[in-house]
């Protein structure tokens, strides 16, 4: 299957320079290679070096984009930049307040004034499906849809992409300081990402299968939500930068666009691939999504009070809820429209190699009456731990 998306006037070899914030992350690292390949300049930001072998002309400048002065070092003589650095998509990241204010948007800030500043005259921003979604359901969803009221964010992530993008977008049309033109911005808004080697959210999965957890599923069968692959997520930026200038007549600019597969499926159906490829059974019993959201706003508040002491992984957040079981689907037909963006179609299999080839997969079987013990276990846990609390929230 070819992955590839016809490619964005790039200019003449060696031309174009461009930073990658967060650029040793999966994503950014992606992105890169891509952009080399094309004949583009290539700049990692980040704060740590990536680990991976990198083509020797690829230059890594360590930094943080909450310090200013780190900031406009990397970006002197650069013609656009990717920003997508960020922190607190999941986990018990999204837990830490200060730390994300910090970087999405105090370190958004440092990125627009470094460019006005140093006359960088384009900026893509890696934003997200959440700065319209917060656990109501959305069926087609396009750009027109207002920015869900800040207050009514589920976690402090989405609230500060909110933030960023916004800033991001109002800075577009700013005249740059050495007087060269203006800067123009663009907003991505991407599904959840997946392909092998993801390092954020498919361990975590995959952890939960092998640790026996993954015992149950949430929400209706006809609950429906999207991802994006890597290689459609890195050829909607190249577009979108493309589209930022004068040639395509800076269409992008000032601009949101949401970016998927453009296949909306169950959550759990599109991991069934991956877990039965594993040699995992896929699970049978389905829990009412309000139980799940009350077991992960406990969970939370657990964190809240343990969490300086020690900073546990929760199984779930209630925005990860929201994420995995409430109908949120959004059209792409602004990005092909405007960018040209001509979503490849994709699945698990090379996934479920990646695991396959690092040693994952079921090594033995436990026999029926095993596993059923087990299952009823873990439920009986879960469900105890839920009513134990009861009491006290209704008291």
């Amino acid at each position: 299957m070819n992955s590839q998306i016809h490619p964005p006037a790039m200019g003449s070899a060696r031309t174009n320079t461009f930073l990658i914030t967060g650029g040793c992350g999966y994503f950014g690292y992606r992105l890169a290679c891509s952009l080399h390949k094309k004949g583009a300049k290539i700049i990692l930001f980040d704060k740590v070096p990536p680990n991976q072998a990198m083509p020797k002309d690829i230059e890594f400048v360590q930094g943080d984009i909450r310090d200013h002065a780190q900031v406009e070092k990397a970006v002197t003589d650069v013609d656009c930049v990717f920003h997508i650095a960020s922190y607190g998509m999941s986990g018990r990241e999204q837990l830490n307040r200060d730390l994300i204010e910090a970087v999405n948007i105090q370190g958004t800030q440092n990125i627009l004034k470094a460019c006005v500043e140093h006359g960088v005259p384009r900026l893509v921003y890696t934003s997200t499906f959440n700065v319209v979604f917060g656990g109501q359901v959305i069926e087609n969803g396009d750009e027109s849809l207002p920015y869900l009221p800040l207050h009514l964010h589920p976690d402090h992530y989405s609230r500060t992409k909110s933030l960023a993008e916004m800033a991001v977008l109002k800075a577009s049309g700013t005249a740059l300081q050495d007087g060269s033109g203006v800067l123009r911005t663009c907003a991505l808004r991407p599904a959840g990402i997946y392909g092998p080697g993801e390092q954020r959210h498919l361990p975590r999965i995959v952890g939960y299968i092998e640790k026996g957890i993954f015992r149950f599923v949430y929400g209706e069968p006809s609950n429906l939500v999207e991802f994006v692959h890597v290689d459609n997520l890195v050829s909607a930026h190249e577009l979108a930068a493309d589209a930022l200038t004068a040639e395509k007549q800076h269409c992008s600019a000032g601009q949101a666009y949401f970016i998927s597969d453009g296949q909306p499926v169950n959550n759990f159906e599109f991991f069934r691939p991956l877990v039965e490829g594993l040699g995992y059974p896929f699970p049978k019993l389905r829990l009412p999504i309000s139980l799940i959201y009350f077991f992960a706003f406990l969970t939370e508040m657990f964190h809240h009070l343990i969490g300086p002491f020690y900073n546990f992984q929760p199984l779930l957040t209630r925005t990860e809820v929201y994420k995995t079981g409430v109908t949120h689907y959004f059209s792409m037909a602004k990005a092909k429209a405007e960018l040209g963006y001509d979503p490849q179609r994709h699945n698990l299999d090379e996934v479920v190699q990646w695991f396959r080839s690092r040693g994952h997969g079921k090594k033995c079987h436990s026999s029926v009456v095993i596993r059923f013990v087990r299952n009823v276990l873990v439920v009986a846990a879960f469900v105890a731990v839920v009513l134990s609390f009861l009491p006290v929230v209704g008291g």
